[in-house]
């Protein structure tokens, strides 16, 4: 009687490389230019099947508190109960719910965005991963880039100041990018 091999495939773990990623948002300032941030702590892991990248899964946590534009004013006013409310909300959160792909290292991942204690669904739009690559210590890496459009009204974020002009201090639309370069586990 013959056996039959079934096909096993390599689950592989990969961690967050903080030192290597990070977390960025634009937003418009008095309706004229867009003032960029960051996140400087972030952490999480994204797990891959094989080359099969519609079944990988990924888990991001990004630290509210490391925000940085470089402006302390600015900064505080972000981490106070007008915007991100560190205090109520250390984190913004992305758990992965459905991954798509369309080409060669072109995905779109959506997923479970928490931010100021609110999840909605949201998708982004991901160049990657990048082929694995070993850097000067043994280790495995791989990166994406991945970004998406949020209205941060969706998530409680409503503080806006009227401008004398017209228009508002703040504008709605943030736009998220994050390079990640990731560890094998």
């Amino acid at each position: 009687m013959a056996t039959m091999t079934v096909p096993q495939t390599a689950v592989t773990t990969w961690n967050i490389d903080p030192a290597h990623s990070v977390a960025e948002f634009k937003v418009k300032h008095m309706m004229i230019s867009n003032v960029k941030g960051q996140f400087a702590k972030l952490s999480g892991k994204l797990i891959t099947d094989g080359t099969d990248h519609s079944k990988s899964r990924v888990d991001t946590v990004i630290d509210a508190t490391s925000i940085h534009t470089n402006d302390p004013q600015r900064d505080a006013h972000l981490k106070s109960a007008d915007f991100l409310d560190v205090e109520k909300f250390p984190t913004l959160e992305f758990k992965s719910t459905q991954v798509k792909v369309h080409g060669e290292g072109d995905l779109s991942v959506e997923g479970d965005l928490t931010i100021h204690g609110v999840t909605k669904k949201v998708v982004f739009s991901v160049e990657g991963p990048t082929a694995p690559a070993k850097d000067p210590w043994g280790n495995t890496r791989i990166a994406v880039a991945a970004t998406t459009k949020i209205n941060r009204k969706d998530f409680g974020l409503t503080w806006n100041a009227a401008l004398e002009t017209g228009g508002i201090l703040v504008g709605e639309e943030v736009t998220i990018t994050l390079d990640v370069q990731y560890v094998k586990a």
